[in-house]
This record gives structure tokens, C-alpha cells and sequence, in this order.
């Protein structure tokens, strides 16, 4: 079982610039450009596994003009939002562009929640993000 998370009081928010890319989902804003900076200099803590392309092609929100110029080499990245569910929060076009190529499977970076809540932008969404973890410990296998 999962354990609860407690607020760091010292945690500072991922800092921002005009350039990067954010996953946004409600009042959780992940800076997705830091993360891929911090997982491409840690090659050796985040390693790509495969994953099924059919389980990722849900619900995915989509510029239809950008899904032909991605490269579906670059891992996509799935964050452990919930205890023991794993979102897709970067690589929404290159899943989809891999499900229109007939491809079963791309690379996926699996971070866990202590790898990525160091990435939400604001100290009011970290400790919303705290109390939500805590709420669904147990709910999910």
C-alpha cells in the first residue's frame, strides 16, 4: 500500500519561464520542459520502458496540425497521479501519431509521485495535490 504524503514546508514551486511547456490539469500546472531537463540528466534513475499505445490512446487532446511533426522516439511521460495510476502528461501528439502509424508500442518514462510533484509551478497547488494524494490511498490497485 501507498503511503500518505506530508507537506514539505519548504517546498518551492518549479520555477517558470515563457518557453516552457506545462501539463495543465485544474489547479495542477506541471512544468513539463524542467522535468525532461531533470530526467535527461538523471539517465540513470529514468529509464524508458515500452507501453501499449492502445492503453494511452484515451481521451487525448489534440493541435492537429502538430501531430505530424513529432518525434515518437522521444519518450512519453506517464506520472503516478493517483496511488498506482499512471497518467500520460507529455506526449499526447506522439501517441497519437504512433496510433495512426499502426506502431503497438513507444517508450514511456514512468515517474512516481515523489519524481514528479517537485515540478507543479505553485505552493497552493503542492499542497492540494498533497491532500488529493492522501484521499485516494487505498482506492486504486
Amino acid at each position: 500500500m501507498k503511503t500518505k504524503l506530508t507537506v514539505d514546508k519548504n517546498f518551492t514551486p518549479c520555477p517558470e519561464s515563457d518557453e516552457d511547456e506545462f501539463y495543465r490539469n485544474g489547479i495542477f500546472v506541471f512544468n513539463i520542459t524542467k522535468m525532461n531537463e531533470h530526467i535527461l540528466k538523471n539517465p540513470d534513475v529514468f529509464v524508458p520502458k515500452d507501453v501499449s499505445v492502445k492503453e494511452l490512446h484515451k481521451f487525448l487532446s489534440l493541435n492537429e496540425s502538430h501531430v505530424d511533426t513529432v518525434d515518437i522516439s522521444k519518450p512519453v511521460i506517464l506520472a503516478e497521479i493517483a496511488p498506482s495510476r499512471f497518467n500520460l502528461i507529455d506526449g499526447q501528439h506522439r501517441v497519437e501519431k504512433a496510433h495512426r502509424m499502426g506502431i503497438d508500442t513507444l517508450q514511456a518514462y514512468n515517474l512516481d509521485v515523489s519524481q514528479h510533484i517537485r515540478f507543479l509551478t505553485s505552493r497552493k497547488a503542492y499542497k492540494t495535490y498533497v491532500e488529493y494524494w492522501n484521499s485516494q490511498i487505498g482506492l486504486y490497485k
